[in-house]
């Protein structure tokens, strides 16, 4: 396997950089509004006591320029773990670099190193560039398949 030396695991000391990510990513899906998270929720989630969510980033020039930000998954019907990558996001004056596809390898090697069998994320109708780059790397789409949520009072009432 070849090791992108731009990408690695995120430390506790790049928290702030990555939320920044995560905001400028929510700005790029037109839903600033949207986003809530703090650097302590971060922190907390990638290295608390128990962490449920991890994280690569990539760096250009010695700055944490993209992330790619996940968890894992189980599908019963392979019986294995899978990554569901929450948010991949480069700052766009790097893109074009080949940080996007470096993170996405990342976590195809993590795949691999540890026999999970799927590497899955969700991507904006509208959103033609990553679709077309994603179909690049052979990633298909799940057509067939719409995505339900439970936000706010929806999902307090039903657990009432």
């Amino acid at each position: 396997m070849v090791i992108d030396e731009r990408v690695r695991r995120a430390r506790p000391d790049d928290v702030p950089a990555i939320v920044e990510l995560v905001y400028g990513l929510a700005e790029y899906e037109r839903a600033p509004d949207e986003c809530k998270l703090t650097a302590e929720q971060l922190r907390t989630a990638l290295f608390g006591d128990s962490p449920k969510v991890f994280c690569h980033v990539a760096e250009h020039e010695g700055v944490v320029a993209g992330c790619a930000i996940w968890f894992l998954n189980f599908s019963t019907w392979r019986g294995v773990h899978g990554i569901y990558l929450e948010d991949l996001f480069v700052r766009p004056e790097t893109r074009g670099t080949g940080l996007g596809k470096a993170l996405l390898v990342a976590l195809a090697q993590e795949c691999v190193r540890n026999n999970y069998e799927r590497l899955e994320w969700s991507v904006l109708d509208w959103n033609a560039p990553a679709i077309d780059f994603y179909k690049s790397l052979g990633a298909h789409p799940q057509n067939e398949w719409t995505t339900y949520r439970l936000t706010d009072d929806a999902l307090t009432d039903l657990a009432s």
